[in-house]
């Protein structure tokens, strides 16, 4: 049983796609696959049959099974998103998932490397055209805060090493931005860019391509990831999301105004950035709580 079973789930899902968010069309196709055999099993064949309390039980029945607080969001995120699709389009009177909500997400910290862990990282050499291509994808996640899909899209042209800047298209809610290219990133990319014709098919504007030639899949980024970091970055496990987290967080603590790395990472609300300032604390009490004596006092006493 195929979610396109759905009226409009396959229009939905290229509208999805073509937003420049193909991975999170890829997730809401199977969110919806599961909505879809769930409405199945209760005998309702048509989409204007579903009544809230069918989303309701739905998202109810996967935290039962077990399902994250932040995947249960996702999954009522694709429901609400494409009954608001239909909703548009006039093919339903309203949006059955307003009304759900869906279990308080706890709000976690993002895990990220410390300065001495990064330079590990990225101090080592690259012992081929390929590594040298990845050092540069490292370095430009850590220099500019990228997300994994900006990177993957950039084109050549995106950057101007001369003046020491990238040009993300449509990033995160089709917002482009400009964001800064820090010097060992910038030298990184240029080492890489002298050895890319020899990879690059011809006619492609992509400035990572993969083994083949075309445009580098965001899944072999982290495959490569976490291979660079198995042979040359030591025991912490890193995924690419993690560099990005700590730029913003080791920018924060050298004294950067929250508002501009707001800017670079391309947050839509101020809101979002602000964890990275509970993290800058996280490390201010931990050094407190080792360095003050009456702090050594209370934790005494708590135990």
């Amino acid at each position: 049983m195929t979610p396109e079973s759905f009226t409009g789930v396959a229009e939905f899902l290229e509208r999805c796609g073509q937003r420049g968010s193909e991975h999170t069309a890829a997730a809401y196709r199977r969110d919806l696959a599961q909505f879809r055999a769930f409405c199945a099993d209760l005998g309702i064949t048509g989409l204007t049959e579903i009544r809230p309390g069918h989303v309701k039980a739905f998202i109810a029945d996967r935290h039962r099974a077990g399902m994250a607080t932040r995947s249960l969001h996702r999954k009522l995120a694709a429901i609400r998103s494409f009954f608001d699709f239909l909703t548009r389009r006039g093919e339903l009177t309203h949006n059955p998932a307003r009304a759900v909500r869906a279990p308080k997400l706890a709000r976690s910290l993002p895990r990220l490397l410390d300065v001495d862990q990064i330079g590990g990282l990225l101090a080592a050499e690259a012992d081929d055209g390929l590594e040298e291509r990845d050092l540069a994808m490292w370095e430009l996640f850590y220099s500019s805060g990228l997300r994994l899909g900006e990177l993957v899209k950039l084109d050549v042209r995106d950057v101007d090493r001369e003046q020491g800047w990238v040009l993300v298209r449509e990033g995160k809610g089709r917002k482009s931005r400009y964001v800064p290219l820090g010097r060992y990133a910038n030298e990184a990319l240029g080492r890489w860019l002298d050895v890319r014709p020899g990879f690059a098919v011809t006619g492609t504007d992509a400035l990572f391509v993969s083994r083949r030639g075309s445009r580098i899949a965001a899944r072999t980024v982290q495959v490569r990831l976490k291979r660079w970091q198995a042979l040359k970055g030591g025991d912490q496990p890193v995924h690419p999301h993690m560099l990005r987290h700590s730029f913003a967080s080791h920018v924060l603590e050298s004294g950067g105004d929250l508002r501009a790395v707001q800017e670079m990472l391309g947050h839509a609300n101020l809101s979002t950035t602000q964890i990275y300032t509970h993290l800058d604390f996280q490390r201010l009490a931990a050094v407190y709580d080792q360095a003050h004596p009456r702090a050594h006092k209370v934790r005494d006493k708590k135990r």
